[in-house]
């Protein structure tokens, strides 16, 4: 049965309500948010809409048994949660079920809950940082940090409780430090960093080095969207640039890419950007691995806005927001890995919502095992 998959992973979140007033166990308010989130809910009111509709079905999994609780009590639950325990649990879901392969790119990169604003004490929105391995497209873990300027300090906390071996990890310009290459190359992965002015010595010699190399690269050229763009990458050893920098680890090699746009009304723009890494890659390895850390705007955060509303969901309550966030990282991938309905994410949450039998397959599709699917 489905609720035994989901408790395996999710059943140890402490619950911190007095024993003597909990009127609905806390996993099956947990199970009904998750479904209702699926199924495209987009707050508490939906998410007790959701029960409603679907009552005979939650009860036939034996829950929900003294009735169904309001919006307000469903909030009050959900708000109360530890993230860091949350999160905790997710990571080790995906690390059971969706296993990483050699090589394989995990994106990091952060995303602010726009509508996490508390209008009333002036809190600050919530940023999460997502890692994000892009060959299936799901989410591996999340950090909550206060602000976007402090991805720095979440990064290594995050990636100390990710596996990381033989996997390649692309972070932008913030975290390019040599903290956080130690910590990926410790943990058995190899780092792939965008270098900027935060690192002013450092971009000034790799970019100085493959001047001569972007201006020969290969470049693409692409016409959609009414512009007209044109990419072109190039990658050389770090024999000579790993002695002048000793302090970054197994520093083996150099990128550098060439992005230029042209859109219909004749506006025009260029830009190089310049990446080191641990691994000795390709120009064809490194210019899968950058588009691969561009792709996750694409591929998770604009899903995320568009099918799952997240930019509009304007829950700030306590624990609320850090906890939904990660509710919705689960239906990501959940909806991702049932592959039976050709569909979009969008069109499956509908048909999720209107057909518990569709529901149960995206569910088991979420704690079935790479090995199992193969």
């Amino acid at each position: 049965m489905i609720t035994d998959a989901f408790s395996e992973y999710f059943s140890n979140i402490t619950d911190p309500r007095q024993k003597a007033k909990i009127s609905y166990l806390l996993f099956d308010v947990l199970f009904l948010t998750v479904c209702a989130i699926i199924a495209g809910a987009n707050g508490w009111e939906d998410i007790e809409d959701f029960g409603e509709a679907h009552f005979d079905w939650l009860q036939s999994k034996g829950l929900f048994k003294s009735g169904l609780p309001v919006h307000d009590t469903i909030a009050r639950i959900i708000s109360c949660l530890d993230p860091t325990q949350f999160q905790q649990c997710f990571i080790k879901w995906m690390a059971q079920v969706s296993a990483v392969s050699d090589g394989q790119l995990i994106a990091i990169d952060g995303k602010t809950l726009r509508g996490s604003y508390h209008r009333e004490d002036r809190q600050s929105t919530i940023h999460m940082v997502s890692a994000f391995a892009t060959a299936n497209g799901v989410v591996m873990g999340q950090l909550k940090t206060d602000d976007k300027s402090n991805e720095i300090t979440a990064l290594p906390a995050l990636l100390q409780v990710l596996e990381l071996k033989g996997c390649l990890v692309s972070i932008d310009a913030m975290g390019c430090q040599t903290e956080i290459a130690e910590t990926i190359v410790n943990r058995g992965g190899d780092y792939l960093l965008a270098v900027k002015g935060n690192q002013k010595t450092l971009h000034e010699t790799v970019s100085s080095a493959l001047k001569p190399h972007i201006k020969t690269a290969i470049t693409c050229l692409e016409n959609s969207h009414s512009r007209s763009e044109a990419r072109a990458y190039a990658v050389i050893t770090a024999d000579e640039l790993a002695k002048q920098f000793p302090k970054w680890p197994k520093l083996s090699s150099i990128g550098a890419t060439m992005s230029y746009r042209r859109t219909k009304n004749g506006k025009e723009s260029l830009e190089y950007r310049y990446y080191i890494s641990s691994a000795s890659l390709t120009t064809t390895q490194f210019a899968n691995a950058v588009r691969g850390h561009w792709g996750i705007e694409n591929s998770l955060h604009w899903v995320l806005d568009a099918s799952l509303s997240e930019d509009s969901c304007q829950i700030y309550r306590d624990n609320a927001a850090e906890v939904l966030a990660v509710v919705r990282h689960m239906a990501v991938n959940m909806l991702r890995s049932e592959t039976t309905k050709k569909a979009s994410i969008r069109r499956k949450q509908n048909i999720a919502a209107m057909k518990p039998n569709y529901l149960e397959k995206v569910l088991a599709s979420g704690f079935t095992t790479e090995l199992d699917k193969n």
